[in-house]
């Protein structure tokens, strides 16, 4: 289900067929679940784990060294008073005030368990619209754990997939009780944890500094002609991490001891002083040919 409508639909989905014969090999699933517990649909239940949807295998990271050694660097837990410590020696505290704090054992943090612990019970079906993006956050995919409750999985999956509605239930992982949101996806479910209310700042908070302005029509127009322009699919094969690439031409230049190569300076910035003459332009600079009157497509409503 894509991110930008989140509609959840009755119908099969299938995983598209790749657009071009060098699009990269699909990535396996990660071997270690991240949560390990029960399903749970009003009185029917079954084991699932949880797998990360997403992959940070492939990204570049960079260990500190010492440049006379070329030694990895140890980060060693230091007490400023006393020197070094044992990591297995240390406890964790929250600070209550400026350098008091409440200290929590282990055993102690053990003890607080909810029933979200090892059950992801779905408490409640939405439309998938009624969640707004804002929210969302990061997919699992939901995996029957053995045999034994394959036919409820089934069963939950296809119910929820005629439905055409979003489960949400809540669960613990990393320390926090996270609620979740739940589709069909293909054979199996997918889920995406949701931010909980106090984690968004909301739009009207972010934007009260910005003024009620009244924009031109003229301009608004040749706005959305450059953006009939641009339209085309969702294609993220096409959208690669130019960044990253360059990191790895660089490593790969420097592993062959050949200078790296010198990133071309970007164009200066311009201060648009006519707004219009830069849209018009903006407008030519793709060749467009002027287009017919139409009228206008209905409005989408904005997320709340």
């Amino acid at each position: 289900m894509a991110r930008t409508s989140r509609k959840a639909t009755k119908t099969k989905h299938k995983a598209p067929a790749p657009s071009n014969e060098n699009a990269p090999a699909p990535r396996k699933r990660s071997s270690r679940p991240i949560w390990q517990g029960s399903l749970r649909f009003s009185l029917v239940s079954c084991p699932v784990s949880l797998y990360n949807a997403t992959s940070r295998s492939h990204d570049i990271s960079f260990n500190l060294l010492n440049p006379e050694t070329n030694n990895r660097i140890r980060m060693v837990p230091t007490d400023p008073e006393t020197g070094p410590v044992e990591r297995s020696s240390l406890v964790k505290g929250y600070e209550i005030s400026k350098n008091n704090y409440v200290i929590v054992t282990s055993e102690e943090l053990d003890e607080v368990k909810l029933e979200t612990t090892h059950t992801l019970e779905i408490e409640r079906f939405v439309d998938a619209d009624s969640i707004d993006r804002l929210y969302w956050n990061d997919p699992y995919f939901i995996v029957p754990d053995g045999k034994e409750g394959v036919d409820a999985y089934v069963v939950i999956r296809e119910a929820m997939e005629e439905a055409g509605r979003i489960a949400l239930g809540r669960v613990v992982m990393h320390t926090r009780e996270r609620l979740m949101a739940i589709e069909p996806r293909d054979k199996g479910l997918l889920a995406y944890s949701l931010r909980m209310h106090n984690e968004v700042v909301q739009p009207a908070v972010a934007f009260e500094d910005i003024p009620d302005v009244h924009p031109d029509k003229r301009m608004v127009e040749i706005a959305q002609r450059i953006i009939e322009q641009q339209e085309g699919p969702f294609e993220p094969q096409e959208f690669k991490d130019r960044y990253e690439e360059a990191l790895r031409e660089l490593i790969r230049r420097k592993e062959r001891g050949e200078k790296p190569t010198v990133a071309p300076e970007p164009p200066p910035a311009t201060n648009v002083i006519n707004l219009m003459d830069a849209l018009q332009k903006s407008l030519k600079k793709k060749g467009a040919t002027p287009a017919p009157q139409r009228a206008a497509p209905p409005k989408k409503k904005r997320a709340r």
